[in-house]
């Protein structure tokens, strides 16, 4: 039933000023935190574990917790209306769950979980990647508490995953040489990272609820329990490569290039991450959105125009991935639990 604000108590805010995010500092939360702070009009909080020397931007609050500690997360949501949670894939698996109930004992209305995802509606893909059962338990849990959720679909991080190594859109930048998955020539849906900061801010930055029945705009409530679908690219491998020669001045002389059959990629990767070696993780996620009779594309679903987000240029991005290039190799293995 569509709940409109004129119905609301006269203390109602229709709008979306306090939130909490976990993971600010991190390679989405970063941007996200960025982008809301841009805004101006949020006022932020960031969990940040008791002891912590991360640091964060000013106008930032920060409220330390302890998540073994459930009375410090709540006291940390309380009187937060939106909550976000980005979190790296080595966090304890039960990270999640912790936030998510804590949050609804504060009482906490809207949680964005961990998932930053492709289309959450292809079923198939989500289980294939591994990630789908987890993120729909995720979004399970948020309903029966009696809170709704509102995910991000953007599909791989494009700076972040063309730097992040061979294992993603399969560059070697130290070594000059590129994998292709097949040809090379299937096109998937892909996001920077400022574009999904960008997304999260518009979001946040509507309304909470429709005026009355008149009122048409969009708000937040047009996303309750849905994807916010959004993208900066749609590229293959090729793409990306034309580009990287742009930005780097190279020449196909200057790169080694090996074709690998996708989904003999994907089924090595998956074979690892069977026997427990969490290396293949990446290689199946990334294998498995280059299918090329099932890629991970849902262009078709973007709602970019809906809110407002600019166009990006493609070289722009790509210059960016190559900078992160050092920056995320000083990582330790991401997918090592």
């Amino acid at each position: 039933m569509t709940r409109y604000a004129k119905d609301q108590p006269a203390t109602f805010e229709n709008a979306i000023n306090r939130v909490a995010i976990v993971g600010a500092g991190g390679t989405v939360g970063s941007h996200i935190v960025d982008a809301l702070l841009k805004g101006g009009r949020h006022a932020i909080t960031a969990l940040s574990r008791d002891g912590s020397s991360n640091t964060f931007p000013e106008g930032v609050k920060v409220a330390p917790v302890n998540y073994d500690d459930e009375a410090t997360l709540v006291a940390a949501l309380k009187d937060q209306q939106f909550l976000i949670i980005t979190i790296a894939p080595t966090a304890p698996r039960d990270t999640h769950s912790k936030l998510v109930q804590a949050a609804a004992k504060a009482g906490v209305p809207y949680v964005m979980p961990n998932e930053y995802s492709g289309d959450i509606e292809n079923v198939k893909l989500g289980q294939d990647m591994i990630l789908g059962p987890v993120a729909q338990a995720q979004r399970d849990e948020i309903e029966k508490l009696g809170m709704k959720w509102i995910t991000v679909c953007c599909g791989f991080w494009f700076d972040y995953s063309l730097g992040g190594g061979e294992s993603r859109f399969g560059f070697d930048f130290d070594n000059r040489s590129l994998t292709f998955y097949d040809d090379g020539n299937t096109k998937t849906s892909t996001s920077t990272l400022a574009q999904v900061g960008r997304a999260v801010a518009k979001v946040l930055g509507l309304d909470e609820l429709p005026a009355d029945e008149n009122d048409e705009s969009l708000t937040l409530s047009s996303f309750f329990n849905k994807g916010v679908y959004v993208n900066s690219f749609v590229v293959s491998q090729k793409d990306m490569f034309q580009s990287v020669k742009r930005v780097t001045g190279t020449t196909d002389a200057d790169w080694t290039i090996t074709h690998e059959d996708t989904k003999k990629r994907y089924e090595e990767g998956l074979a690892q991450v069977k026997t427990g070696n969490m290396a293949g993780f990446s290689k199946l996620l990334f294998a498995r959105g280059f299918f090329p009779d099932d890629a991970s594309d849902f262009s078709a679903k973007a709602q970019n125009e809906l809110l407002g987000l600019p166009d990006e240029n493609l070289d722009e991005s790509t210059k960016v991935g190559i900078d992160l290039v050092k920056k995320l190799q000083l990582r330790p293995q991401r997918m090592a639990s």
